[in-house]
């Protein structure tokens, strides 16, 4: 039988349906998807590609130390791009959250993301 734990912190958005930020099983942790709201005062930031990455990366890290884990445990990650021009800009941000030992990942543009976000991203984690 598996121990199902949700995990929800004040310093990633709360989630705008019915899911949890993220959800623990045994030593996996799945993280829902991440998009560019502060969750200091739930604006967007979405006003270049770099800062929308670096936030959606924030709330990821805030999700990940909650769960007591870090970049260093995803291994997995989905990227979903609304424009797959952005590719090079988000590649560069996500490659600074890591040092090595990249997670297997996968990048696909998609017609529209909630919020009309330009990039939306989740991961899978294990201790």
């Amino acid at each position: 039988m598996t121990n199902k734990i949700i995990i929800n912190t004040q310093n990633a958005p709360a989630p705008i349906g019915p899911y949890n930020q993220a959800v623990k099983i045994n030593n996996l942790l799945f993280v829902s998807g991440q998009i560019a709201i502060n969750p200091a005062d739930s604006s967007l930031k979405i006003a270049n590609i770099t800062d929308e990455t670096h936030q959606v990366m924030k709330n990821l890290e805030a999700i990940l130390k909650e769960a007591g884990m870090g970049f260093e445990n995803i291994l997995k990650t989905s990227i979903f791009l609304s424009d797959m021009n952005n590719f090079s800009k988000v590649n560069e941000v996500y490659g600074s959250y890591f040092k090595d030992n990249f997670p297997a990942r996968e990048t696909v543009e998609v017609s529209r993301l909630p919020k009309d976000v330009n990039v939306e991203i989740s991961v899978i984690a294990s201790l």
